[in-house]
């Protein structure tokens, strides 16, 4: 098995970031704030968030908020749950949450609760529940998960399961894995696993595994790299990651490295981007790959910035 070739990645990561007039820079303009959360989150997993102009992020960060109090993915862009979730998470990593006005980021996000429980992704009115999660991840690391109704919030999720164990975009969506990431991690910050059938939804996700190692989304698809998060961060907060074969999942990972110029791909040989090269060191931190730093499965941060905002929210009681 190959080793995981960490100081190529940090240098593919800032290379990426210097890039801005490339095609894929250019399309991926709308979504720069995922991008800058999927690179630093993966540098700090890596132990090398410190090589970063912190003060340079966090104002650029800033300058994406809008009037409403939610974030663009970009500055002159439209504002989002998506990216208002990034933004927040970025600003966690640094340990700088005080730059928010967090009574206008919450309103913003409170603001986007549906009648039924759901959240909107901006007002626009698109439903999913992945939006769920984004509303009772952004809001939880705010300390301010009770400004929504979270008893309807739940129960929306809960409308999302289907008779496989999984859950889908909306009542009836197929199970997906990106889907029981979203759904199992607002039902774990809500404290409601209970409504999880853990055998039956543990045997769905363990069944993603292929012969090569890695872990696809749904049945008879590819494998993929950011399922190494997807599926490995669901199994671990329902207690059944000991089904799959983690040897296997950290070889197929390994294998999808570029190991001349740095970054992970989606499969072995094909084109590197910083998403996969998040979720595949991501996914190495879950199966406890030496000399990473542990990643929250629910939060999907690093467990001792996790463990910092629990402290202050102990500290402030």
């Amino acid at each position: 098995m190959g080793e995981l070739a960490a100081e190529k990645h940090v240098k593919y990561i800032l290379s990426v970031e210097k890039r801005k007039d490339d095609f894929q820079s250019v399309v991926m303009e709308h979504l720069r704030m995922n991008g800058a959360y999927w690179g630093l989150t993966a540098l700090d997993i890596l132990g090398k968030l410190d090589i970063v102009d912190a003060d340079e992020v966090i104002s650029w960060v800033m300058s994406c908020q809008h009037q409403s109090g939610g974030f663009a993915g970009n500055v002159g862009h439209d504002p989002h749950i998506l990216y208002t979730l990034s933004a927040v998470q970025v600003l966690a990593l640094f340990d700088t949450l005080d730059v928010l006005d967090v009574d206008k980021v919450t309103d913003y996000v409170v603001g986007l609760q549906n009648e039924d429980g759901s959240f909107s992704g901006d007002i626009w009115g698109e439903v999913d529940s992945r939006f769920s999660y984004i509303a009772i991840s952004c809001l939880s690391l705010l300390h301010q998960l009770d400004k929504i109704n979270v008893e309807k919030a739940v129960n929306f999720i809960v409308s999302c399961k289907n008779m496989d164990g999984g859950f889908g975009c909306i009542p009836g969506g197929e199970s997906h894995s990106g889907q029981i990431f979203c759904c199992v991690g607002a039902l774990a910050l809500t404290g409601s696993l209970h409504h999880i059938d853990k055998d039956l939804l543990g045997w769905w996700l363990c069944e993603r595994q292929v012969k090569s190692g890695g872990l696809n989304g749904r049945p008879e698809k590819l494998p993929d790299v950011c399922y190494s998060w997807w599926v490995l961060s669901s199994l671990i907060m329902i207690d059944r990651v000991h089904w799959i074969n983690k040897e296997k999942l950290v070889k197929f990972i390994l294998d999808c490295q570029d190991t001349e110029n740095g970054g992970i791909s989606d499969r072995p040989d094909d084109a590197v981007d910083v998403y996969h090269t998040f979720f595949g060191i991501a996914g190495l931190s879950l199966l406890e790959y030496p000399a990473l730093k542990a990643i929250d499965p629910a939060y999907a941060l690093p467990v001792d910035v996790v463990n910092r905002i629990r402290l202050r929210k102990k500290l402030a009681v």
